[in-house]
C-alpha cells in the first residue's frame, strides 16, 4: 500500500478552493488579516488524530502540532512535515495529503506548555484511559496561557468514546490547575495569583463529539513499512456541543455544532454501533470475513436493516429528530457498511462481546431505549443473541463470555453481564 503513485495522484487542495471534507466556509475561527495560520493542537496522533481532526483542520487553514506518546510517529512527522490520508470507496483511492503539521513528544512537558498556551484551538482523540495523562498537560498549557495574558477563550474538542467526556475531562484539568497554584503557593511561601473556577469555566470550553468516520486498523506490514500511511472512509461530518464552546462558534467545514449533544450521541450509539454491531455478529454467525460481505447477504442484511428501523422510530420519538432525516442516516450507514475498499473486519467490529452487551451499550441499551418509546426490538433482540454466542476463539473476551455462559448460565450471564434483572421485559425475552 503505496503512499502515492503515479496513477493515483496525491491531491494538494488549494485553501481557497473546496474542500475534501463536508462544505462549508473555509475559514477557520474567523476572517484574518495576513496573519500565520491557526494553531491547533491535536493530542494524538492515531487512526482519528491523523486520519479525521488532522485532516479537518488542515483543510480549514490551520498548522496542527500534534503531541503524540509513539517516538515512531513523532519523527515520522517532523521529517516529512505531511502526510497522506487515503480516502477509500468501491470507487477507488483518492490520496489526500495533509500539510503544515509538526509534532511533539507527549513526554515534553515544556513544549506542549508552550504549544497549548499559544493554540488557537485543541483536540483530543487519545482514549479514556490516557485522559489523565493529557490533563497535566492542558493545564500546564492553560496556566502559562494566563500568565502571558493570552485572554482569547481556547477549546478543547473530545474525540472520545465516553459520554460526558468534556465534562469528565474539564474536571480532571481544574483539579490539575488547583495542584498547580498549591505547588506555586508553597514555593512563593505567600498567596499566588490563582485562576478562579468562574474564569476557568468562562475562558476554557470542553466541547464533546460525536465522530463516525471508519478507519481501518493499518496492517503490521503496512505499518512497519509508512509509520504515517493511513487509510479512511472519506464520511467528514462532526456533531459536537455547541453549547460548550467558549467565545464565537469555530468556522471550521465539516464541524456541526448541535444544541442537545446528548441526542446525537444516542443516535451513535442506537443507530451506527448497534447496526455495525449487528452486521459482525451475525455475519460472524454466516461466516463472513467482512461487514461488506455480512451486508451483501440478504438474510443478515434484512434483520440488520429492520433493527435500524426500530430503533429509529424509537430515536424519532424520544428526541425529535426529523423521520425523513433519520431514514436517510440509516440509509447512508448502509451505503458505508458496503464499502468493500474499507476492508472493515467483522472480527473488529464484534470485537470484545462482553463490554457491548452491557446494559447502557449499543445492544442492550438500544433494545431498552426502543422499549421505553413503545417499540418492538424484535430484530435488535435477533443481534443481541447472535452476541450472546459469538464464540470466536481469538478473542479473549468472547472466551469468558462463553465459559461463563457454560459454568453460570444464561440468566447470570443476563443480569452480570447485561445489567438485566428479572422484573425487566428483556429478561425474560433473552432467557431462551
Amino acid at each position: 500500500m503505496p503512499e502515492a503513485s503515479a496513477s493515483a495522484p496525491v491531491a494538494v487542495l488549494s485553501r481557497r478552493s473546496e474542500s475534501a471534507l463536508a462544505p462549508g466556509p473555509q475559514a477557520c475561527f474567523r476572517k484574518r488579516k495576513r496573519r500565520a495560520p491557526a494553531v491547533a493542537v491535536q493530542f494524538g496522533a492515531g487512526s482519528i488524530g491523523r486520519g479525521f481532526m488532522g485532516e479537518l483542520f488542515w483543510a480549514n487553514g490551520c498548522r496542527t502540532v500534534f503531541v503524540e506518546v509513539d517516538p515512531t510517529l513523532v519523527r515520522a512527522i517532523n521529517e516529512r512535515r505531511s502526510y497522506v490520508v487515503h480516502h477509500i470507496t468501491n470507487d477507488g483511492d483518492t490520496p489526500v495529503r495533509v500539510t503544515d503539521v509538526s509534532a511533539l513528544d507527549a513526554a515534553d512537558a515544556q513544549g506542549v506548555a508552550r504549544a497549548v498556551a499559544g493554540a488557537d484551538i485543541a483536540c483530543t482523540a487519545v482514549g479514556v484511559r490516557a485522559l489523565g495523562a493529557v490533563a497535566p498537560a492542558l493545564a500546564r498549557g492553560m496556566m502559562l496561557r494566563v500568565r502571558q495574558g493570552n485572554a482569547a477563550p481556547l477549546n478543547v474538542i473530545t474525540c472520545e468514546n465516553l459520554l460526558g467526556a468534556g465534562r469528565f475531562l474539564r474536571d480532571l484539568v481544574w483539579a490539575e490547575l488547583e495542584a498547580i497554584a498549591g505547588r506555586d503557593r508553597q514555593a512563593a511561601g505567600i498567596p499566588a495569583p490563582h485562576l478562579a473556577r468562574a474564569d476557568f469555566d468562562a475562558r476554557f470550553g470542553f466541547v464533546e463529539a460525536v465522530v463516525s468516520r471508519m478507519v481501518p486498523v493499518v496492517p503490521d506490514a503496512v505499518r512497519r513499512s509508512d509509520p504515517l500511511w493511513i487509510a479512511c472512509e472519506p464520511y467528514a461530518r462532526l456533531p459536537v456541543d455547541g453549547p460548550a464552546f467558549r467565545g464565537p462558534l469555530p468556522r471550521i467545514a465539516g464541524l456541526e455544532p448541535v444544541a442537545n449533544i446528548a441526542a446525537h450521541q444516542q443516535r451513535k450509539l442506537a443507530s451506527h454501533n448497534m447496526s455495525h454491531a449487528l452486521a459482525a455478529y451475525l455475519g460472524y454467525q454466516a461466516g463472513h470475513e467482512f461487514i461488506w460481505q455480512a451486508m451483501a447477504d440478504p438474510d443478515v442484511c434484512e434483520v440488520v436493516c429492520r433493527a435500524m428501523d426500530e430503533t429509529g422510530r424509537a430515536l424519532v420519538a424520544r428526541f425529535g429528530f426529523d423521520p425523513a432525516e433519520q431514514r436517510a442516516h440509516e440509509e447512508d450507514l448502509r451505503g458505508r457498511y458496503c464499502n468493500r475498499a474499507l476492508g472493515d473486519q467483522v472480527r473488529r467490529v464484534a470485537a470484545d462481546p462482553l463490554r457491548k452487551l452491557g446494559r447502557e451499550d449499543r445492544l442492550i441499551g438500544s433494545a431498552r431505549l426502543c422499549l421505553e418509546e413503545g417499540v418492538e426490538p424484535e430484530h435488535v433482540l435477533v443481534g443481541i443473541r447472535a452476541a450472546l454466542a459469538y464464540n470466536d476463539p481469538r478473542d479473549a473476551a468472547a472466551v469468558r463470555l462463553q465459559q461463563k455462559l457454560a459454568s453460570r448460565g444464561r440468566e447470570a450471564v443476563l443480569r452480570e453481564v447485561c445489567g438485566l434483572g428479572p422484573q425487566e421485559p428483556l429478561y425474560d425475552r433473552l432467557r431462551e
